[in-house]
């Protein structure tokens, strides 16, 4: 049986509080079925920075938070050689339910559709209006995709600032793509790349 879908559920929450509970309750589309449980954004109201992944993994599905997984203990790393904090940047997910495939005891990661996206977009609104950042660091292909409405070709993008839908948007990638790379000198190579856009990101605020 398909899961009962509801894009009516529109809500306004006016604090992260009150977005947290809404997103919890949200079955705007089929993943919330298969899902723990929702994930909303985490930080700071007013946060310069914005950071936007993909979705959330099987740790953050279980743990009900974003970025806590092997690519968030990356991402952590890379904030604080970049001369950010955790705390001091508002990180959130493009899509806020994990999407997979069962094999054996594994969930296996499934990258979300363009109408999931979509559908999911709305939360990603609300967050910008809460949090107001004045720059959104879109990690990934997804979470460009999302900010800015349509695909994005990460390589032609990354590392530049620009405006897009009254806000500034910089593209760079999603950590996780470090961690399947199999070769450590490159890998080391693009985690400091990484590294650079987030010291570019972080000049642009102060």
């Amino acid at each position: 049986m398909e899961p009962v879908t509801d894009l009516s559920y529109a809500p306004n929450p006016r604090s992260l509080p009150g977005l947290e509970k809404a997103v919890g309750q949200c079955r705007r589309c089929p993943l919330y079925a298969k899902a723990t449980q929702a994930v909303a954004g985490q930080g700071p109201v007013l946060a310069a920075i914005m950071l936007v992944g993909e979705q959330p993994g099987n740790d953050e599905d279980l743990a009900g938070q974003p970025f806590v997984g092997p690519a968030g203990r990356l991402l952590d790393k890379a904030l604080g050689e970049s001369g950010l904090e955790r705390g001091s940047v508002y990180v959130t997910n493009a899509v806020k339910h994990f999407k997979f495939v069962p094999r054996g005891k594994r969930r296996l990661h499934q990258r979300p559709n363009a109408e999931e996206i979509s559908i999911c977009r709305w939360w990603i609104d609300i967050e910008r209006k809460l949090v107001k950042p004045r720059l959104i660091v879109a990690m990934g292909a997804t979470a460009a995709r999302s900010i800015a409405g349509k695909p994005v070709v990460i390589v032609r993008r990354r590392g530049l600032i620009s405006e897009t839908d009254g806000v500034h948007l910089m593209v760079t990638i999603h950590p996780s793509w470090l961690l399947r790379m199999p070769d450590p000198r490159l890998r080391r190579a693009e985690f400091e790349a990484f590294v650079a856009d987030l010291k570019r990101a972080r000049a642009f605020v102060l």
